[in-house]
């Protein structure tokens, strides 16, 4: 995953519904910012970051 690269996001984890943001995100189309030393994958979009293992998401073609 790089800076620059499309992802559709499936499902967030969102707390057991505590989380309205990471909630709102289903769906969504947006664009990595970069990844940090735990792997997770910081968006450009919304200061959130997903986590694999635990949210769900698909890489989009270029």
């Amino acid at each position: 995953m790089k800076k620059g690269d499309k992802i559709r996001i499936i499902r967030m984890d969102d707390s057991n519904g505590k989380d309205h943001q990471a909630r709102m995100m289903a769906g969504r189309v947006v664009t990595v910012k970069f990844t940090d030393d735990l792997g997770q994958i910081h968006l450009e979009e919304s200061g959130l970051a997903l986590i694999p293992g635990v949210d769900d998401y698909v890489l989009l073609d270029g």
